[in-house]
């Protein structure tokens, strides 16, 4: 029995390598292909994706970042148990919480 052929997983950097010698644009898609040992179409996707993927890796370099809001409730109730603890502490301490 033949086995059945197994499709070649190429990894980010792999894909990222290829795409953007296509972006170079020194070969042919058709040489980079043959060159690479992956499909012509294949190629194109990547170079595709990664121009599309570009404009990206400039979003929040400066100003303030992107709020989650889901964290911030979790963030605000755990400060404000924190301040709890330390103002309990600190009337024990100073004997203000003695009647």
């Amino acid at each position: 029995m033949s086995e059945a052929k197994k499709r070649k997983g190429h990894g980010p950097d792999y894909k990222a390598k290829v795409g953007l010698e296509a972006i170079r644009g020194v070969k042919t898609i058709n040489q980079i292909a043959q060159e690479y040992g992956v499909h012509p179409v294949q190629v194109g996707q990547w170079k595709k994706e990664i121009q599309e993927q570009a404009s990206k890796l400039f979003l929040g370099k400066r100003g303030p970042k992107p709020v989650d809001e889901h964290s911030e409730p979790e963030r605000l109730y755990s400060e404000i148990g924190r301040l709890k603890m330390e103002l309990d502490w600190l009337k024990k301490k100073s004997g203000l919480s003695q009647p």
